[in-house]
């Protein structure tokens, strides 16, 4: 019988479940059902044609060579730059890594951070990939809970409580996904000051950064007594609407990106040239795609809201950030799992179950904002039709 390695067990399976109703929903769609999707955050709007321009003109030119294992100069310079000027303190080229996209990077990042016997710690609710980004490493997850009462925003004495003498390191996603939380300054301060007493890296996933609705952008990279633990990871996915491009970073300590350099470059050495000067123009630009869904989403978010906030037992408030609004649901009855597989069996409408990111979200549903405002309406009507329906087979 032939053998695997170890990580192959630990990531079997993992995921599939929670993309249950998604996958149904594609099947039903294939099938000629007109579905309304709302499971999935991707911009809606286009990639800027004069980003696009900019990688035709490079590929055209010759830029499809090889790179090198860090990034290319022109995006390097650019990231230098934004980095330098949002943190005050100067930030150099070797503080920084380039790769195909945020998800790459979270799973280098870890891989060269922890191993088996750590512990890596998470907000509940989390994203639903950081599960596998956690269990390739050998590491083992600890959750940390985000209370609705504030916010679902990490408390530092919330954090306090989980750590452990193996804890190594806490994953830190501000703005959130799931949620649309928003970190403030005194709250990343007082989680930094946990980390520091405990000796704990921080990995702060940053790519919603541009999408803040209410509050303002705060991150444990830009405080000096944080640096030294301190690695950031984002992309142009979500802000400049190109996640098909594939082009993401990090930003730490030199120590910490020297040390890893040889272990991305195992993996992969370098991206594609012509993406990263598509990047690095997108960079020099103000970012008007995230302007544009920025408006779109918070527009999308109170139309939710006022369409579902106190209706048929039914809580929605807006989001502070991002590309996804909570709706509560546990008044049904129902788990947020069950809810969305009636819904879309019987509605014909897809959203994501809140326990797909986690326990916390028990009984809660998450709907993407990147729909246009007619599915938007319909969806809305269609989950009033269901939450009533239940209520009243509660009431009789």
């Amino acid at each position: 019988m032939m053998r695997f390695a170890s990580v192959t067990d630990r990531l079997a399976g993992l995921g599939s479940d929670k993309w249950a109703v998604h996958m149904r929903a594609r099947e039903m769609k294939h099938a000629g059902a007109k579905i309304i999707e709302l499971t999935i955050g991707e911009p809606d709007i286009p990639t800027p044609t004069d980003m696009m321009d900019v990688a035709e003109s490079a590929m055209r030119s010759g830029r499809t060579g090889y790179s090198n294992g860090r990034g290319e100069p022109a995006v390097l310079a650019e990231l230098s730059k934004k980095y330098t000027a949002r943190t005050g303190r100067q930030i150099n080229p070797d503080n920084i890594m380039c790769f195909p996209g945020t998800q790459t990077a979270l799973s280098l990042v870890m891989l060269g951070l922890a191993e088996e016997g750590d512990e890596i710690i998470t907000g509940d609710p989390l994203y639903a990939t950081y599960d596998g980004v956690v269990r390739a490493t050998g590491a083992t997850r600890v959750s940390v809970p985000l209370r609705p009462e504030k916010g679902f925003r990490m408390q530092a004495s919330d954090l306090e409580k989980v750590i452990t003498p193996n804890a190594k390191v806490l994953l830190l996603n501000t703005p959130h996904n799931p949620t649309g939380a928003v970190l403030s300054e005194k709250e990343v301060a007082e989680i930094g000051e946990v980390c520091r007493k405990h000796n704990l890296w921080i990995v702060s996933d940053e790519v919603y950064e541009l999408l803040i609705f209410d509050g303002k952008f705060a991150s444990p990279l830009d405080r000096p007594e944080l640096a030294d633990r301190t690695v950031a990871v984002a992309s142009i996915s979500k802000s400049h609407a190109a996640p098909g491009f594939r082009s993401g970073w990090c930003v730490g300590p030199k120590e910490f990106t020297q040390k890893l350099l040889p272990l991305s470059e195992s993996i992969l050495f370098g991206v594609q040239p012509f993406i990263a000067d598509m990047t690095a123009y997108a960079l020099s630009q103000p970012a008007a795609a995230a302007a544009i869904m920025k408006a779109n989403f918070l527009h999308r978010a109170q139309m939710i809201s006022e369409r579902l906030d106190g209706v048929a037992g039914i809580s929605a408030k807006p989001p502070q950030a991002g590309m996804f609004i909570l709706v509560d649901i546990r008044a049904t009855g129902l788990s947020g799992q069950d809810f969305a597989m009636r819904l879309l069996e019987e509605e014909l409408v897809a959203v994501m179950p809140g326990e797909s990111f986690g326990e916390n979200l028990s009984g809660y549903l998450r709907l993407s904002l990147s729909v246009a405002e007619d599915k938007i309406d319909a969806a809305c009507a269609g989950i009033v039709r269901l939450a009533s329906r239940l209520q009243q087979r509660k009431s009789a």
